[in-house]
């Protein structure tokens, strides 16, 4: 099912706003695609004006940023041990922004948007 962005018909005060036209294809926005865990997988978005995204449909690795020794590391995902957006999230394993995943280095939050920026990056959770 697509997912429409125009505007609503209804007017903030609660009155009907009749439009002058039906709706358009550039209203419609993409499906919503789901950042899972496995073996890592990408796909190309085409945005308006030929603009590109790639959207991590499946994901193997984060870069996990630890703030104490300033430093950056590529560590596997584990499991999602919680998400905030919806508990149905964590029994799927779905990956997203404010998610807390399990990886190889310890805890972390996911700082980006896996399913539009392509990439899962972390800040590692301090264990007091």
């Amino acid at each position: 099912m697509a997912l429409w962005q125009g505007k609503s018909r209804r007017k903030p005060t609660g009155g009907r706003r009749v439009f002058s036209r039906g709706k358009r294809r550039f209203e419609i926005s993409r499906e919503k695609q789901y950042t899972k865990i496995g073996r890592q997988s990408l796909k190309d978005y085409r945005g308006m004006g030929g603009s590109h995204k790639s959207g991590m449909l499946v994901a193997e690795y984060a870069n996990v940023a630890d703030k104490k020794n300033k430093t950056v590391q590529k560590s596997k995902i584990l499991s999602v041990s919680v998400n905030p957006a919806d508990p149905n999230y964590v029994q799927r394993n779905i990956i997203n922004k404010g998610a807390r995943i399990k990886t190889e280095l310890g805890d972390a939050i996911v700082t980006s948007r896996p399913g539009q920026d392509g990439a899962i990056n972390a800040i590692l959770v301090d264990k007091n």
